[in-house]
């Protein structure tokens, strides 16, 4: 892998792990667009880096809410209340992914992680963007005429809220599916404007894809030794990439919470639409492999 992979991996992984488009098709994609992962050997050192970057975009919403997250240290040691609630209704909708997660992985690696299930949960997640348009803007219509309930905090989420924001996500394991979609519409849902949804998703994001990255990298390490960073041309990609993941995820974030504050999610249920028909004929017609 040269500098000029890793920057492209790092920037597509920082884009698309934020917003509802699913990040692995796009990697996926990306990859076999760039002649990586074409042998077992390399394969395993691509998802070994992807794994990696992801940091970038963990580093990305600590950074963009560290007011936040010390709000929430502060809550730890008894001096913050707000924090103090806002860390437990995380904890709450962090759960059911790390039950679900340890029980489920090796048989979502198994029998979902394949080509079908990935370009189904692309799809039909595009059609879902698209098909609650209306909702959308009747409630924002509503919101903005005083005759809906008013919209809430982040604070003033219930721990049923949180929990049923964490099982959403839950369903986000289906590879293909996108983590962000779940949980934004799960803030919608419980009655969060689109950017405060959107807030708490990037929130939550913090213990899910650390634990997650923790858990994957763990077994690689385990399956394949420290080595397999070395078909990656050394450290220097990572590191790059994991710079690059974190700027563009930060940019991503931003973005995102302007946007979705006077618009709707067409533009991303088109997008996936399109990835996933992408995906069907490349991996259809063998050029491409999950």
């Amino acid at each position: 892998m040269n500098i000029l992979q890793a920057i492209l991996l790092g920037l597509v992984e920082g884009i698309t792990e934020y917003l509802p488009v699913s990040s692995t098709g796009h990697l996926s994609l990306t990859a076999w667009l760039l002649g990586l992962g074409q042998t077992p050997e390399s394969k395993q050192s691509i998802d070994a880096f992807i794994i990696i970057i992801q940091g970038g975009a963990i580093l990305a919403v600590l950074g963009l809410y560290r007011a936040r997250v010390q709000s929430m240290l502060r809550g730890v040691g008894g001096t913050d209340a707000a924090g103090r609630r806002l860390l437990m209704l995380l904890v709450v909708a962090f759960l059911p992914a790390a039950v679900f997660g340890l029980l489920l992985d090796d048989l979502i690696d198994a029998y979902l992680l394949r080509p079908i299930p990935v370009i189904v949960m692309l799809f039909a997640g595009g059609v879902l963007l698209i098909a609650i348009k209306p909702w959308q803007d009747g409630l924002r219509r509503r919101q903005e005429s005083g005759e809906g309930r008013p919209f809430r905090n982040i604070e003033d989420l219930t721990v049923k809220d949180a929990l049923i924001i964490g099982l959403m996500q839950c369903v986000a394991m289906i590879p293909g599916t996108s983590r962000s979609m779940m949980t934004i519409l799960g803030g919608l849902t419980a009655g969060l404007p689109p950017a405060k949804a959107a807030e708490f998703s990037f929130l939550l994001g913090l213990p899910t894809l650390s634990a997650a990255c923790a858990y994957k990298l763990m077994k690689q390490i385990k399956d394949h030794g420290l080595d397999f960073v070395v078909p990656l041309g050394g450290w220097l990609p990572v590191v790059v990439g994991i710079a690059v993941a974190a700027l563009s995820a930060a940019l991503a974030v931003k973005w995102l919470v302007r946007y979705l504050e006077t618009h709707s999610f067409v533009i991303f249920g088109v997008w996936r639409i399109a990835v996933a028909l992408v995906l069907a004929v490349a991996i259809f017609q063998g050029a491409l492999t999950l």
